[in-house]
């Protein structure tokens, strides 16, 4: 099965990207053809794959966002600070989410529980959706992008947007707990020309969210900044040979990508993705890759032709290949030429 593809632009707050199509289907099996075109290089032109190899994966299967810590819950403790403002207090900073606006998403998340089990809301959806909205609400921008008819139908107030939101997601007995329903809640949610770059804004930081929750620690480490860096630049187009905007291109190339990612945290990497993959520490194959980690396609033994990096739960951002734009993928599908990863730092 092939994904069929389609077309949004980004935003000016995303550097005004023209529109460029999205692979955004969602499929339980197949793969698309990525990146056959060679990265720039030094030194002369690397050799080819090998006969027969196939290219790295070109799709998102069906995903949704992986359980994260808990929401605290009950009374107050002799400090005065309910569970719930301790957990937002803790995980404030190392997600740089406002606690404020920590606390909302929690208590979206609790409140469906009750009124809509099966729905399974997880805060990190909502977190999501309010970083791809709005930035956390920073600036008084409106928190969660709630239209005015959906702030209308669900019950929004100032002081419960989560809610609303919460509800606007579970319409029509929406399991978020599954790939496809969650996927499907998000562009119901969000609709319109820029809906494909929005789902994958909200599935980028709702996944680096989730697993940044169940170990704050690293939220400094360089391979977290890398991660970030790259969500960033989702959308913008492909562009081989490209170092990115700062560096007077309009995108970037596969390593492009990764290397500026790395540069932002510190790390230097060579700038192929052949010498990216012979240059770092190599993951043991038994080890599933984690976030941050580099994720190589090719022949080892010959050339790696591809590399993207990899966001946690099977998912990776890459920039694919001409025509399309830096966007999260599924990093291993069956018949790709998957190599192995590689962690920079």
């Amino acid at each position: 099965m092939t994904t069929k593809p389609t077309s949004w632009a980004r935003g000016a707050a995303l550097r005004g990207l023209v529109a460029l199509p999205l692979v955004a289907g969602l499929v339980t099996a197949g793969w698309l053809l990525a990146d056959r075109t060679p990265e720039p290089a030094p030194a002369p032109a690397p050799l080819p794959a090998a006969a027969g190899a196939a290219s790295g994966p070109s799709v998102l299967e069906v995903s949704a966002p992986v359980k994260a810590q808990e929401p605290g819950q009950g009374a107050s403790g002799a400090g005065g600070k309910s569970p719930l403002q301790q957990w937002a207090d803790q995980l404030a900073g190392p997600l740089d989410i406002p606690a404020t606006a920590l606390i909302g998403y929690a208590n979206g998340e609790l409140t469906l529980r009750g009124e809509d089990p099966s729905c399974h809301l997880s805060w990190v959806t909502l977190a999501g959706v309010g970083s791809a909205a709005s930035n956390h609400g920073r600036g008084g921008e409106n928190l969660l992008g709630l239209s005015a008819a959906q702030a209308k139908k669900y019950g929004a107030t100032p002081d419960s947007p989560s809610v609303a939101a919460g509800r606007a997601l579970c319409a029509g007995g929406t399991d978020l707990g599954a790939g496809a329903g969650w996927w499907k809640a998000i562009a119901a949610y969000h609709p319109g020309s820029e809906s494909e770059l929005f789902r994958q804004r909200v599935l980028g930081m709702a996944q680096l969210y989730a697993t940044l929750s169940l170990d704050p620690s690293r939220a400094g480490t360089p391979s977290v900044q890398a991660a970030r860096f790259a969500l960033g630049q989702l959308g913008l187009p492909y562009v081989w040979g490209g170092n990115g905007p700062d560096a007077g291109a309009a995108g970037f190339d596969c390593s492009g990508l990764t290397k500026a990612s790395y540069d932002s945290a510190g790390v230097a990497l060579p700038r192929t993705a052949d010498s990216q993959f012979r240059a770092i520490p190599q993951v043991p194959p038994s080890q599933e890759p984690r976030l941050g980690d580099l994720v190589f396609y090719g022949s080892p033994a010959t050339r790696i032709h591809h590399v993207g990096l990899y966001l946690g739960n099977g998912l990776m951002i890459n920039a694919p290949t001409e025509g399309q734009a830096i966007q999260i993928h599924t990093y291993h599908s069956k018949g790709d030429d998957y190599a192995g990863a590689g962690r920079p730092a």
